[in-house]
């Protein structure tokens, strides 16, 4: 009689152990010896047969320079468009530059030389501008201080920020922007008497800034060289 319940729990314990394993293969899976590591890149390139699904799009690998083949395509049809060439050879010449970005960029670079011209900070403008710039600016700076005159600039804002023109000349890339703010330009002098100006009168001013940098130079920065108004 112990004989038997005995070899009836052996059969009970086998029955609930088939259960668990039966179980466990259902919450857990098997392993079928193809599993991605836990370590998968999920940006790593795979190839149509390793991804199993024809309509998976592959991203292109970054270092193969597709890119570069992207803009000499663009170059073809840039041929009577002197502005899209120049652009495309500067492309060509600067990895990272992007037209956007670019612009961008150059608004915040006008906001800032703006403000730093009309409030004298020769520290803020000197990394901005080229030497000859730099001293027109300076120079500008000077007279005004030494006829104890101050400027009030009011930047009311920038309605439009274009590129107008872009040259790459041999290593050196020129881009020309073209912006079109409202401000408010008063000056002062001493006592606070106003020169010249009107601090109630909004004036929408054009100018033509030209930005350059050495393409091959590790300092991603742009150097205001030329200054003017549109003719």
């Amino acid at each position: 009689m112990d004989n038997g319940l005995q070899f009836f729990d052996i059969i009970l314990f086998a029955a609930l152990a088939a259960f668990l394993v039966l179980q466990l293969r259902r919450v857990l899976g098997r392993r079928t010896g193809h599993e991605q590591p836990r370590d998968f890149d999920p940006f790593q390139q795979r190839s149509p047969e390793e991804s199993g699904n024809d309509k998976v799009v592959n991203l292109p690998d970054r270092r193969t320079g597709k890119r570069d083949a992207d803009v000499a395509a663009a170059a073809n049809g840039a041929a009577d468009d002197p502005l899209a060439g120049g652009l495309t050879q500067i492309k060509l010449a600067d990895r990272d530059f992007d037209e956007a970005g670019f612009v961008e960029g150059g608004r915040a670079a006008f906001e800032m030389i703006v403000g730093a011209f009309a409030e004298g900070d020769t520290k803020t403008l000197r990394p901005l501008l080229s030497n000859n710039v730099y001293d027109d600016f300076s120079g500008a700076i000077q007279e005004r201080e030494a006829a104890n005159q101050t400027l009030e600039t009011t930047l009311v804002g920038i309605k439009e920020a274009v590129i107008e023109d872009a040259e790459l000349q041999d290593r050196t890339a020129f881009v020309t922007v073209r912006f079109v703010s409202e401000q408010i330009n008063v000056v002062k002098d001493s006592e606070g008497r106003i020169v010249e100006g009107d601090p109630s009168d909004v004036t929408q001013i054009t100018d033509l800034w030209t930005f350059a940098r050495n393409t091959r130079s590790r300092d991603p920065n742009w150097t205001l060289v030329a200054t003017r108004s549109p003719d």
